[in-house]
């Protein structure tokens, strides 16, 4: 009944058993001998008195006396009435070298499924997360943006930089979230319908009642902000002009102060005396830089009231004391409101209310020669939330006033609509200042007409003036800037060069004879908005462009099957106690997932003298310090595999033996041993590389479970009011854990392997030399 291998060779034959391995007939067929072992033998070791029989999965080792090599019985079938086990003995020469491979193959594995884990972080992250490069190059009086003569009027003039000052104090009041229609009167849909009436339409009638009694005095534009719509991101944008994101790589990880070149820190410069009141956020973005400071807290988001009464408190007062050159308000009534009632609640409508008396004391007590700025940072959606780049999250309103003449057109038919960066170049020539290094925005040109002189040449001179110093200043930045990073298109930014040095000169020729060439100085204005306008789109799609990658390759590695057969499994139970025991010493150790909790002191561990330039080192001691606990669990998340032999029993457990000719149907109980435990390895070796494989996913399995819960909360709550605060750090953090954690359970795996062919080897040596 059973199928010989070959047919009686004289000398010693090779046969293909199908698994990839090539087997050697020992000494010809007909010297094979059967050895008879019940069907016990699967899951018992038996001996035998002419050697020992080990059970491997794809067949048997069968260490035979006196002989040098492995055999392997691979050759199975059944004979005789009573089924007994017919193994053939067969050389086995490739059996190191597949166990080499095996163990290949498990690492191959898990390095293609962390791939795609990095593959899904980095999908995430590209549209989340957006980054650029942050320069601390400042503007200042004594260096011009470019070459060239200053603008003209500026010459001579006492206090005059860049361009003479046509203000020489400004009330900032930031209204946090006043969406552009809160502005908006109620207006009907057509002619004789009523009016739409909604909570919050028609509550700032006396901005309506300004744009209509003094229209070259008063304009309302549609502020369209830049995503993400949250507070601290807006108020970078306000101050410093550029696209700020959540990652500005740069110096400033350790707070939250803003480095780079602003308003406020221009002011300072200058000796103008900063007064704020409000939102504590200002607080850790511009330390130390005003002359007066009123915080208050602004966590509360159920708190509607005490913010905006302890402004009011000191507003009028300071107003009247005169003691400041710049007053910023910063009022978060309304934005509180929208994230406790939503924006059409009766509650909306009393804080927009509140806020128009307000904007009214104000206007009564402005002089001359202050502007007065009221504007939202952002909009809100219909719940009251915001975050992200919605149209009514990123719409928001921008009321100007001046007691003096400021525009010399007449109100329009609708609100113009401009980029909210536009304002921060545009009060830093108003005010007689630099304007701040790394300002992308475009000066709002209608203020820099001359109303006083009827003729439009001078308007438009005045207008090219303020265009070419604004353009000279951004293009002076991106020649730092893409000198010292390479996020930029490059071919873009050559052909908006080419468009600036055509402006540039076009400009600089008019100036040489500037009478009756307004069509000229017209074409030079658009030339100068279209290289602006192409720099912040530009930048926008390099650095801003948000958006929710969905987590394909993320959901595909956490998909993979990771139950594998085998003698040895560790339990779900142990592998997520293990990654939530790494999680607990990473809290336990004194580590937050933000950024201003790390523990920068780790840098000088062993240098108390510094690292001199060096950088590598002083980051490599951090970031040990950081994910020690991600990176020493990962590691010896292997030794689990021990977990299910240290579970076995205590006690003897029984040996079976064959008696003689009843071996064939019967077996008996002779001795007691001990429990086998972790030597149990050794008896399959292609069953512990599986089940390395199966632990190695299982914690990955667990590691992805918790970043794509982190990716969906940031995903999810991208409109909290704390999600660049709280969640995306927190998201930062278990991504780079779970890199390190990837990375130490390769090494440790690795390891493992390694370990377990020197043991392997030495156990062959040592089985061998027994039997001799």
């Amino acid at each position: 009944m059973c199928k010989s291998l070959c047919s009686t060779p004289k000398d010693p034959d090779s046969v293909d058993l199908g698994w990839g391995l090539e087997i050697s007939i020992l000494n010809g067929c007909s010297r094979l001998m059967p050895i008879i072992c019940g069907p016990h033998l699967q899951k018992h070791r038996c001996n035998w008195w002419r050697g020992t029989l080990h059970w491997v999965g794809y067949g048997a080792v069968y260490l035979l006396e006196g002989f040098q090599e492995e055999v392997i019985l691979a050759w199975l079938c059944i004979e005789g009435p009573e089924n007994p086990l017919v193994l053939y003995p067969t050389v086995m020469n490739s059996l190191p070298a597949t166990s080499r491979m095996q163990k290949i193959s498990v690492l191959l594995f898990l390095a293609w499924v962390g791939f795609l884990f990095y593959a899904g972080i980095a999908l995430f992250t590209s549209g989340f997360l957006l980054t650029r490069l942050e320069l601390t190059n400042h503007s200042s009086c004594q260096e011009p943006p470019g070459p060239g003569s200053l603008p003209w009027g500026s010459q001579g003039k006492p206090g005059a930089c860049w361009m003479a000052s046509r203000f020489s104090r400004v009330v900032l009041v930031l209204i946090d979230a006043l969406r552009f229609d809160f502005a908006q009167p109620q207006r009907s849909h057509g002619p004789g319908e009523p009016p739409v009436s909604l909570p919050f339409l028609g509550k700032l009638d006396y901005l309506q009642t300004i744009l209509e009694i003094q229209p070259h005095h008063a304009r309302l534009y549609q502020s369209k902000a830049d995503p993400p719509t949250t507070t601290m991101q807006r108020l970078k944008a306000l101050t410093t002009g550029s696209l700020p994101t959540f990652i500005d790589a740069g110096s400033n990880f350790a707070s939250y102060a803003i480095v780079e070149d602003n308003l406020i820190k221009q002011l300072a410069s200058a000796g103008r005396r900063v007064v704020f009141m409000g939102d504590d956020t200002w607080k850790d973005l511009f330390p130390g830089v005003f002359s007066q400071a009123f915080f208050f807290p602004s966590f509360n988001v159920r708190d509607l009231h005490t913010v905006d009464n302890g402004i009011l408190e000191h507003l009028y007062p300071t107003m009247d004391s005169s003691e400041w050159d710049m007053l910023i308000a910063h009022f978060l009534g309304v934005d509180h409101c929208g994230h406790k009632h939503g924006p059409h609640h009766p509650e909306m409508a009393k804080k927009l209310s509140q806020m128009d008396q307000v904007i009214q004391g104000l206007v009564e007590r402005l002089e001359n020669d202050t502007l007065l700025v009221v504007i939202g940072d952002h909009g809100m959606t219909m719940t009251g939330d915001h975050g992200g780049d919605s149209e009514l999250e990123i719409s928001a309103a921008l009321f100007l006033y001046s007691p003096t003449a400021l525009f010399p057109s007449a109100l329009p038919q609708e609100p113009e609509i401009v980029p909210q960066i536009n304002l921060v170049p545009t009060l830093a020539l108003l005010l007689g200042l630099p304007i701040p290094f790394g300002n992308i925005g475009e000066v709002m040109v209608e203020l820099f007409s001359v109303v006083e002189d009827p003729q439009p040449h001078s308007s438009a001179l005045a207008q090219a003036s303020a265009l070419h110093l604004n353009a000279q200043q951004v293009s002076r930045f991106l020649h730092t800037y893409s000198a010292a990073a390479q996020d930029l298109q490059i071919k873009e930014l050559h052909r908006l060069q080419n468009l600036f040095s055509k402006a540039s000169a076009d400009y600089q020729r008019l100036l040489q004879s500037p009478q009756g060439a307004e069509a000229a100085l017209q074409t030079v204005i658009t030339e100068l908005q279209q290289f602006l306008r192409g720099v912040r789109a530009m930048c926008i799609e390099s650095w801003a462009r948000f958006s929710l990658s969905f987590l394909l390759l993320h959901l595909l590695a956490a998909g993979i099957s990771i139950t594998t057969p085998g003698p040895f499994t560790v339990p779900w139970q142990a592998v997520s106690a293990w990654a939530l025991m790494a999680t607990q010493t990473f809290y336990s150790t004194g580590h937050q997932p933000v950024f201003p909790a790390i523990h920068w002191h780790a840098a000088f561990v062993g240098f108390p003298e510094g690292h001199g330039s060096s950088t590598w080192l002083p980051a490599l001691l951090v970031g040990a310090n950081t994910f020690a606990s991600h990176l020493l669990f990962a590691v010896g998340c292997p030794l689990l595999l021990l977990w299910p032999f240290l579970c076995e029993s205590q006690g003897p457990r029984k040996r079976w033996q064959p008696l003689g000719s009843e071996a064939e149907s019967r077996v008996r109980p002779e001795e007691e041993e001990e429990p086998l435990m972790e030597m149990r390895l050794r008896d399959a070796p292609h069953h512990f590389n599986a089940a390395l494989l199966q632990l190695g996913l299982k914690y990955l399995f667990v590691l992805g479970i918790q970043i794509l819960a982190c990716a969906l909360a940031a995903s999810i709550l991208r409109r909290h009011l704390m999600v660049w605060k709280v969640f995306a750090p927190k998201f930062i953090f278990e991504a780079v854990g779970f890199i390190v954690s990837s990375v130490g359970l390769f090494l440790g795996i690795a390891l493992v392997m390694r370990v377990d062919g020197a043991v392997s080897s030495w156990f062959r040596q040592l089985v061998l030399a027994q039997q001799r």
